[in-house]
């Protein structure tokens, strides 16, 4: 046996293999990696395996991406434009990115630049906008995107801490702590976070800001984006239009219905800044012609009052959800008012065997396990559209709320022990009182 075979190994490859482990037994299960086979898709169905779903996965949440003006706006570019504009940004943009980020100015009122991504948005705004004297505050759920773009901070040795999902007071600790040693203190957050659906206390968070001059929060509101706020401007943007110390990235890859990553700044002096420096504003590829097309068609029906009509209907269809999982009992983690929702199940076995369950009634599932979640935190993440019935709706949970007790009797589990295994997450419950934001 050589040296390398006989050392240990390390945790780092130890979570690899879970990881592939569950990969491969969810995948063998017709649970994750699945291919549709739809040759046409209306935003409701889908067809696995030759079995058609109902599709609860999606989180095109107001269902623009079957909507005519969009692919009308798609063929048009393809027509003008070709299939792609094969230039860096840093030499030549393509002549819709002007249209299509005057058009995002006007629905945020603020200086924005169009990512490739939401991923990439990171990447560019955060080693350019936190320095070197800096400090970074991640909150535990921040997205796995903003966290992959603080990794590229740790090769410059920038202090970096985790601090517990939406504890304010813990927060408030460490900006005082933190803000006698560093120049700046960021703070790292979702508007809504992806997996519980939960949302950031925006109210403590401007309060914050309002007491500590070196206190600034870097916020991604993916999920909030289209739902809520003026022009469908987002969760953040509904709570607080404008703060100097705020940076908003936002993806017009979900409700919008169209591909890449918005970041908004404060003032034009950081947008220019990020713009010239932004590692992957010069390296990585635009958005092709085809997709700005569909995105100048989605800003403009976001820039019209049909913006307001698309989230009172999907309001209706949270209501809904929220109304009949309470009256059926369900662990629902996390309720808010955003169209993600967590119905906790445990052990990742009760995970397996619900969506199995609810595939056998024709419905399709998104399971939360790990790493997406801990071990103890398996669940279905459930996002709402409206492609969505409301017979969809009532249907589903019915469903799971029949099948509920004979999984976890199987995996040993029970309602009470899956609401003790998520008590950690109990700030959830605690911070949406605070500010239960209305979709308009």
């Amino acid at each position: 046996m050589n040296l390398a075979q006989s050392q240990p190994v390390s945790q780092h490859e130890r979570q690899l293999e879970v990881i592939n482990e569950v990969a491969l037994a969810t995948s063998e299960l017709g649970i994750t990696l699945q291919t549709i086979e739809d040759k046409e898709l209306d935003g409701r169905m889908i067809t696995v395996n030759k079995r058609p779903f109902i599709n609860f996965g999606s989180c095109s949440y107001l269902g623009l991406e079957t909507d005519h003006r969009l692919k009308q706006g798609v063929i048009d570019a393809v027509l003008r434009y070709g299939t792609q504009f094969a230039s860096s940004r840093a030499y030549m943009s393509v002549t819709q990115y002007e249209e299509i980020e005057a058009l995002l100015s006007q629905i945020f009122e603020a200086p924005i630049i169009l990512g490739p991504t939401t991923t990439l948005a990171h990447q560019s705004n955060l080693p350019v906008l936190i320095g070197d004297q800096d400090a970074i505050l991640l909150d535990q759920q921040v997205h796995e995107s903003v966290q992959t773009a603080v990794k590229m901070l740790k090769l410059r040795n920038v202090h970096i801490e985790t601090i517990r999902h939406n504890r304010m007071d813990m927060l408030e600790d460490k900006i005082k702590t933190l803000g006698q040693r560093f120049r700046k203190v960021w703070y790292l957050a979702d508007g809504v976070y992806s997996m519980l659906g939960d949302f950031a206390p925006m109210q403590s968070l401007t309060s914050l800001l309002n007491t500590y001059e070196q206190f600034n929060l870097y916020i991604d509101d993916a999920h909030g984006m289209s739902c809520f706020g003026k022009h469908g401007s987002g969760y953040v943007k509904s709570q607080l239009w404008h703060h100097e110390r705020v940076f908003l990235v936002t993806s017009i890859a979900k409700s919008f219905a169209a591909c890449g990553g918005v970041m908004v700044y404060p003032d034009e002096k950081s947008r220019e800044l990020v713009r010239n420096c932004g590692g992957t504003m010069i390296f990585s590829g635009p958005i092709q012609p085809p997709v700005l097309g569909a995105a100048i068609a989605s800003a403009k029906i976001h820039l019209s009052d049909e913006i307001i009509v698309r989230q009172e209907a999907l309001q209706n269809r949270v209501n809904l959800f929220n109304g009949k999982a309470e009256e059926l009992g369900l662990p629902l983690i996390g309720k808010s008012d955003s169209p993600v929702f967590f119905i906790g199940l445990g052990k990742p076995e009760a995970g397996y065997q619900m969506v199995r369950k609810l595939m056998e009634y024709g419905f399709f599932a998104n399971l939360s396990v790990f790493p997406s979640v801990s071990i103890k935190h398996t669940g279905l993440r459930i996002p709402i559209t409206l492609h969505h019935t409301f017979e969809d709706i009532t249907n589903l949970l019915e469903i799971v709320a029949e099948q509920l007790p004979e999984v976890l009797a199987q995996t040993g589990e029970s309602v009470a022990s899956i609401y003790k295994a998520f008590e950690r997450l109990s700030s959830v419950q605690r911070t949406q009182s605070e500010s239960e934001p209305s979709l308009l």
